[in-house]
């Protein structure tokens, strides 16, 4: 007997060796889907009735920082330097390990709620971030964010800390969590800095996760210090690799994308947060062109203010085609890949598709709605049309987080209250000290 059946709804498979079926069946049993097909004689303890819905893998945020979920709509549309020195900064060192605990619990619940099964964190008080994780059901990648500044002695501690915590970390929640090394960016961490977080991720068989070109301040003083940008630096010290995923990566030359491709870097591209900060728009047509992995990340809520990834999607797709001047550029299945498949690659996790022996992350988007009909091309409308509000099951590991719009994972109320709660105590501390 299987755990769970899904039956009569549309399965959006993502898999580029399988067809779409209209009116299909997933089989689900020990975290693992173990048959995709259009009917089957499988009993199940949970049979989930998919009518007038579409079943497809659910999304991959691959870049966020999900403690920033208290800053959501805190000090917004300013200059970047005022946004970040006289604001986001001040706050951040009031943080304490159960504001991160709160708000991650937030950006957990949120997520579930829109769909997202797996996401890539890199921020402060990570262990507070593992426990979130292990009790909410999600998979993460996460990463200590390390900030050096050319101190020798703070790189030092910084390496320590990340180091323990990908001891600690990787491997937990049967799996669910893999710890990556965080070095926060090529303008706030030294060379001789990044090449020792290199030299010991390899040891350690672990993965980085780093922002990279982000802005044209980061460009401009790159070239000023190093002679180069952040890309032929960073390629300079035999820094890049499958094992690296780079956030942003907006300013980039024809070159550096040829560099980022030929060593197979996964990119995270996040168009709200770049467009909100005015960073600029990734050359993502480009690079997508050229072979490489590029995903999907929402970046935190300071500068987002979601985590939702149908928001993303619409997003990227627009962003692009008024970028290229193309309206054919990076079409809604293209996007789709993005969010899905090339996620889960970068990630390194056997999601994203609706295939035989991968990981049950599923989702189910209630397609019956006013503004998702009449449908004539589901891609198009999930793209397009669709919300994270649509969401109406989340499934990941094989385990129902989210059952018809109702999180079963945790109290829903009581995990808003906390955070609205640690939010306005942490903005007096903050208040109290200007």
């Amino acid at each position: 007997m299987a755990d769970i059946i899904i039956k009569n709804g549309y399965i959006l498979t993502m898999d580029p060796s399988a067809d779409n079926i209209k009116n299909g069946v997933v089989v689900i049993e020990d975290g693992r889907i173990t048959d995709v097909c259009e009917k089957t004689e499988e009993t199940a303890d949970t049979v989930i009735d998919a009518q007038g819905s579409v079943v497809m893998p659910g999304f991959v945020n691959t870049h966020t920082h999900a403690g920033m979920t208290l800053f959501r709509g805190y000090a917004d549309d300013l200059a970047l330097s005022d946004w970040l020195e006289n604001h986001i900064w001040p706050a951040e060192v009031e943080l304490t390990g159960s504001d991160v605990y709160a708000g991650t619990r937030l950006a957990c619940l949120e997520m579930i709620k829109s769909g997202t099964i797996a996401f890539a964190d890199m921020y402060f008080f990570m262990d507070e971030v593992g426990k979130v994780v292990e009790s909410s059901g999600l998979r993460a990648a996460l990463s200590y964010g390390m900030i050096e500044l050319w101190d020798e002695e703070k790189g030092k501690r910084e390496l320590k800390e990340g180091k323990s915590f990908v001891n600690e970390w990787n491997g937990k929640a049967d799996g669910r969590i893999s710890a990556m090394y965080g070095p926060h960016a090529p303008n706030t961490c030294s060379k001789e800095f990044l090449m020792k977080v290199r030299e010991q991720a390899t040891e350690d068989n672990a993965k980085i996760h780093i922002h990279v070109l982000e802005t044209e301040a980061e460009l401009n003083q790159m070239k000023e210090q190093y002679g180069m940008c952040s890309v032929n630096m960073l390629d300079s010290i035999d820094f890049f690799g499958p094992d690296v995923l780079a956030a942003h990566c907006i300013w980039l030359s024809d070159g550096d994308m040829d560099i980022l491709r030929n060593n197979n870097v996964n990119i995270s591209h996040n168009p709200v947060s770049n467009m909100k900060l005015a960073s600029g728009i990734a050359p993502v047509t480009k690079l997508l062109d050229r072979g490489a992995n590029v995903c999907l990340g929402t970046d935190g809520c300071a500068s987002n203010n979601n985590l939702g990834m149908f928001e993303e999607m619409k997003a990227a797709a627009l962003l692009q085609k008024v970028d290229t001047m193309d309206p054919m550029a990076l079409p809604a299945r293209q996007v789709l890949e993005m969010a899905t498949v090339n996620g889960a690659k970068a990630l390194d996790i056997n999601s994203g598709m609706i295939r035989k022996g991968y990981n049950a992350d599923v989702i189910i988007v209630d397609m019956n709605k006013a503004h998702l009909n009449p449908l004539y091309d589901v891609p198009s409308h999930l793209v397009y049309s669709a919300g994270s509000s649509d969401v109406r099951t989340t499934i990941v590991n094989g385990k129902v987080l989210m059952d018809d719009y109702g999180v079963v994972c945790m109290d829903e109320q009581k995990v808003i209250d906390e955070a609205r709660d640690a939010a306005a105590d942490l903005i007096s501390r903050v208040d109290a000290k200007k």
